[in-house]
């Protein structure tokens, strides 16, 4: 059974730091790309990163990129997301999924999702 358990968010202020991470269980990072996803109230669900099970090619949003980093553990059948320079509009719930389309947005089972807030 595929389970993916997100950890690590809270509460930040502008400008700061917080680790993402995804632990998973059912499944090798061998077979499965791994994505990130945000969801803030009112708004649309939102594609953040992802790190392809094929060669470890990662891609970004353009609304994160320089700023938050995706990167895989084998060995802990865990995917985390750095995330530095934080700002009050990437407050959202972050979700990690496995993607079935090879980092294309087909989202296949995610986890119950880490609150991130950014707020001073």
């Amino acid at each position: 059974q595929v389970q993916l358990v997100e950890s690590g968010g809270g509460l930040v202020q502008p400008g700061g730091s917080l680790r993402l991470s995804c632990a998973f269980s059912g499944f090798t990072l061998a077979y499965y790309s791994i994505a990130w996803f945000r969801q803030a109230p009112g708004k649309e669900r939102e594609g953040v990163s992802c790190i392809s099970s094929s060669d470890g090619t990662t891609n970004y949003a353009d609304s994160v990129k320089g700023r938050f980093t995706i990167s895989r553990e084998y060995d802990k059948n865990t995917v985390y997301l750095q995330m530095n320079s934080l700002k009050p509009e990437d407050t959202a719930v972050y979700y990690c999924a496995t993607d079935l389309s090879g980092c294309g947005g087909a989202f296949g089972a995610w986890g119950q999702g880490t609150q991130v807030t950014v707020s001073s």
